[in-house]
């Protein structure tokens, strides 16, 4: 009798606890329930996944050349600043092609003292060539293959943190292969605005204004969409060091949008990787801006470049598209800038979390965009939750119609099955998907065959002319090695999908796995303990 008061008590305290670890998948029974009780409680339940709420699936690949030509760019940066440090003359330097640099010197008697420096301040470089004054440096490749590695991973995480900010719940981030991103957002409403959140390599410069005729020659307003005219009818009048970039204009008094184009100088005079911080501000007419903070190296950069160039305009630049030409009317210290632009407040608000997540080291390539609407979402609950009721319902039927009294005690533990695995996924605020519901439904079914394979003993023992206690005890003796091995056999593919698998496979082993050590328990200890206490009575015979 006390073992008999321990499995019951063991019963009561894991069916408590599995409908105290799943109230927060109810939303009206969670609400319902005391303050003081929440507070308690895990906010977070069981979540839909993407085939069951709708939502984004993307498949990006990482432009890896690309990465490799922006890092040669800032090396080349760094180079030109060296050399004005060194007070050493040169006439230009220039990247060619993916990863080579050349060095124009104006002294030829410069080039061994350069290249002792270079060696020992720019050792991912390569000498490979030395002729008068003109010096060709090669990045090694091993440093190729590290910016390229370096890309991916960089990419990972930085889409990782926009997401995050961006307030995605349950989003699925990992990497595809060689160079490859694969991300799932269940649930988002607006999918254009976080797949243009995801593809904004968020690449931030400051730059100076071009003082040359071609600009007083450009018009002050062009259409949208006419912009590439524009590039074609001043080809061969731009200035090599310069490029025409466009600003959107909208007039609210005429209610039309324009762009205004601009003559810029293609080098930056400074990069947004040097920012600390970017918030939503709001200007002087009340219009949405963005505040951005630099660190202390950029803080003296800015101040530097403002200083130098007061009385001149500075563009704001963001991945190519102007979004402001403020004139310099003083120096600037402090370390601080505001992007003015067209901002609504979601936009405005998404620049800035793209730039405190950082700029992508590389563009991204759209290789799959798949958007699941809310209302295929919709279907596949509906027609889970019936398969499941359909399913369900005919089980218990033919339980009850089969086993008499045994088969609603089997129907019990099959109820206390499905409470388990359901607080069991909520304790691990699991995400449950199509695969998912596939894995409930073939736990019920495992849970229903080892009560058979029980009952089916039971009978022969009870045909055999046992007395029904002995019967029983039997049965489940006898079936114990056939319920375990068919249960282990079944973890151990469990076991390899969720190593191996992805995604949806990964939910289907979950819940599978799972659902193989709560069918045990309900088997061999809820099942066994109405038996046990049936058998107090000292049944003659038993309903089965």
């Amino acid at each position: 009798m006390k073992k008999l008061r321990g499995r019951f008590l063991l019963l009561l305290v894991v069916t408590v606890v599995s409908c105290i670890l799943a109230l927060p998948s109810f939303p009206g029974l969670y609400q319902a329930l005391p303050d003081g009780l929440r507070s308690i409680l895990s906010h977070r339940g069981l979540s839909l996944g993407l085939d069951l709420q709708g939502g984004i699936h993307l498949v990006y690949e990482v432009e890896e050349d690309r990465a490799v030509e922006i890092a040669v760019d800032r090396f080349k940066k760094s180079m030109e600043d060296f050399f004005a440090e060194k007070t050493i003359e040169v006439d230009g330097v220039t990247r060619e092609g993916l990863h080579h640099i050349s060095i124009d010197l104006q002294n030829e008697s410069d080039a061994v003292e350069v290249q002792a420096l270079l060696s020992e301040s720019f050792q991912s470089f390569v000498l490979q060539e030395s002729s008068g004054t003109r010096l060709e440096y090669e990045l090694g490749p091993d440093d190729v293959q590290r910016i390229k590695i370096s890309a991916i991973d960089q990419a990972l995480e930085i889409l990782r943190n926009r997401i995050d900010q961006f307030g995605v719940a349950e989003p699925l981030i990992q990497r595809l292969g060689l160079n490859q991103i694969a991300i799932q957002l269940p649930g988002v409403k607006d999918p254009d605005r976080v797949i243009d959140l995801i593809n904004k390599t968020a690449l931030l410069e400051f730059k100076m204004l071009h003082e040359s005729k071609v600009a007083l020659d450009l018009p002050s307003q062009v259409e949208i969409g006419q912009e590439d005219k524009v590039r074609q009818d001043f080809e061969g009048k731009v200035p090599e060091e310069a490029e025409i970039l466009f600003e959107t204009i909208v007039d609210e008094l005429n209610e039309t949008t324009y762009s205004r184009p601009y003559l810029i100088k293609k080098e930056a005079a400074l990069i947004g990787d040097l920012l600390q911080d970017a918030r939503v501000s709001i200007g002087d007419y009340n219009e949405p801006n963005v505040s951005v903070t630099f660190d202390s190296k950029g803080a003296r950069e800015f101040d530097l470049v403002t200083a130098a160039n007061v009385g001149k305009r500075m563009a704001i630049v963001l991945d190519g598209k102007v979004y402001s030409a403020p004139n310099i009317n003083e120096r600037i210290s402090g370390g601080r800038a505001v992007i003015s632009g067209t901002f609504t407040t979601d936009e405005a608000n998404d620049l800035a979390v793209v730039l405190r997540a950082g700029a992508l080291p590389a563009p991204l390539k759209t290789l799959q965009s798949l958007i699941v609407g809310p209302s295929l979402g919709k279907d596949s609950i509906e027609k889970g939750l019936r398969t499941t009721v359909i399913a369900g319902s005919l089980v218990l039927i033919f339980m009850i119609v089969y086993y008499r009294l045994s088969g609603l005690i089997a129907n019990m533990a099959l109820a206390l099955n499905l409470i388990g695995l359901l607080g069991a996924l909520s304790g691990l605020n699991a995400t449950l998907t199509l695969p998912g519901i596939a894995g409930i439904i073939l736990t019920m079914g495992m849970g229903v065959d080892s009560n058979v394979l029980i009952f089916e003993r039971i009978r022969e023992e009870l045909r055999n002319g046992r007395p029904v206690r002995l019967a029983v005890d039997a049965g489940f003796e006898k079936a114990f090695l056939t319920i375990v091995d068919a249960h282990v056999t079944t973890l151990i593919t469990g076991l390899a999908l969720f190593l191996f698998g992805t995604g949806p496979i990964k939910g289907f082993a979950v819940t599978l796995c799972l659902g193989i050590g709560i069918n045990l328990f309900t088997a061999f200890v809820g099942t066994k303990v109405v038996f046990d206490y049936l058998n107090r009575r000292k049944l003659e015979t038993l309903s089965i």
